[in-house]
């Protein structure tokens, strides 16, 4: 039994380090809902959340408490009031508030605390630091609506939190601002952690939330054909919201959606949302190549786009190495020029680094990844691995059911990207028709479902 438990704990043991070195000295912003506490998830979060910050991560973390004050609310014969999607903070929601976010914080701080043997939390050692590090405005009346304490984040004492974080400190916030005139407002916890993470330039924001992410057809039922999409380009996550209704509920898609659009739009350049019923859900996000939740990434500063006519050139100057040393299959002109709408290219400064074609097969529910091809300039770097993942979201907004690539030179590195070994036959018939079998290319599949 431990032979078998070696040979599977050693090789994931060395696919996490890249992440593990890549994070270090990285801020995160954590956001958790308040269910995610009130279903009992805290133990293991903050066990979860003290291993990443071991690793040389800087955590804030934002926890929210809409379960908890409208516990409070009940046990007073007070109801709760919304309206566009907001608590409507009247004196005694803030008491409630005031004292929800009073007993969270030590459960927080208590959880944090663990050190018992034998446990992941042994010989830890983490400080939990809160404070008025948010300067907050009321909402105001809105459509007639007095939204009275509830509040919106007005500014962020960056300045503050960098100091906790520098000091290796963990610095939870909570859903609470104060006026200049020493008012206090109730706050959207996804407002609080979206706000944060921009001041900061985090490196990420990640929602534990209610939901498992978003969907690849977000309006159509979940489904086993209707997986999680577990990365979505910021482009077209803004496309998606102004397709779908407005969120006025945490269920909704655009509910947290909203808030990682506005994060990446506003630096961060990957926000996250996963869900709280999966145990380790944030390490199986952060750690592991898929994730399980959703990732909205902000690619402007890599160009990644679908091609147009005016980058054939670039593309026949890119790939024309790999032909010559055999390990690309020739392309015309003609056939790019004539196939260009397939390709998707990673562009800087008018130079392109990357690309890829997605070869759709309708009639067998899968396509073929062509052309995968990256500069020697920039190869370590992720842009092979960026150009995949948007051939892949291509496919999967084309309703086809995988992905496959012909291969002599590049197996290993499919296959750690989730990609099988199948045998020739299993291709479409149009596509085996045009196999090569003197060049003897690997086939390798990746099932969506």
């Amino acid at each position: 039994m431990s032979t078998v438990f070696n040979f599977t704990f050693v090789p994931w043991f060395r696919s996490v380090a890249p992440y593990i070195h890549k994070f270090r000295n990285q801020t995160f912003v954590i956001g958790v809902c308040g269910e995610a506490i009130a279903a009992g998830k805290l133990p293991n979060l903050a066990q979860d959340l003290a291993m990443i910050q071991s690793m040389g991560v800087k955590i804030v973390l934002v926890h929210g408490f809409r379960p908890q004050v409208n516990e409070q609310l009940k046990a007073k014969g007070h109801a709760g009031k919304y309206s566009h999607g907001m608590r409507i903070t009247d004196g005694v929601a803030l008491d409630c508030a005031q004292e929800a976010a009073g007993q969270l914080r030590y459960e927080i701080e208590a959880a944090f605390s663990q050190g018992l043997p034998n446990t992941p939390m042994a010989d830890s050692t983490v400080r939990v630091i809160s404070g008025n590090f948010i300067t907050a405005r009321p909402v105001g009346i809105v459509d007639g609506v007095d939204f009275q304490n509830s509040g919106l984040v007005r500014k962020v004492d960056t300045a503050g939190i960098s100091r906790v974080l520098d000091s290796g400190a963990m610095l939870l916030v909570s859903p609470f601002g104060f006026s200049p005139t020493g008012e206090a407002f109730n706050l959207a916890m996804e407002e609080v952690a979206t706000s944060v993470a921009m001041a900061l330039q985090a490196d990420k924001l990640i929602f534990v939330t209610e939901v498992p992410g978003i969907r690849v057809r977000p309006l159509e039922p979940a489904s086993e054909d209707n997986a999680i999409d577990t990365e979505l380009p910021l482009a077209a996550a803004e496309k998606l919201l102004a397709e779908i209704p407005a969120a006025n509920q945490p269920t909704d898609t655009a509910f947290y959606l909203q808030h990682c659009v506005k994060a990446c739009k506003g630096g961060v350049e990957r926000s996250h949302i996963i869900p709280f019923a999966v145990d380790g859900g944030i390490l199986l996000e952060v750690y592991v190549h898929d994730g399980i939740g959703t990732m909205v990434v902000d690619e402007k500063l890599e160009s990644l786009r679908e091609a147009t006519e005016d980058d054939v050139a670039g593309i026949l100057q890119l790939i024309e190495p790999f032909e010559k040393d055999g390990t690309l299959v020739k392309r015309s002109r003609t056939e790019i020029e004539r196939d260009i709408g397939n390709y998707t290219i990673i562009e800087h400064d008018g130079v392109i680094f990357a690309c890829a074609a997605l070869y759709p097969y309708p009639e067998a529910k899968t396509g073929e990844m062509a052309a995968l091809t990256v500069s020697p300039d920039v190869q370590g770097q992720g842009d092979g691995e960026r150009v995949m993942k948007r051939i892949e979201h291509r496919a999967k907004a084309a309703g086809l059911e995988s992905l496959f690539v012909l291969t002599t030179r590049t197996k290993h590195w499919f296959i750690k990207r989730g990609y099988a070994v199948v045998e020739p036959e299993w291709l479409p018939e149009a596509r085996k028709r045009k196999y090569n079998w003197d060049r003897k290319s690997l086939v390798l599949v990746k099932r969506f479902l």
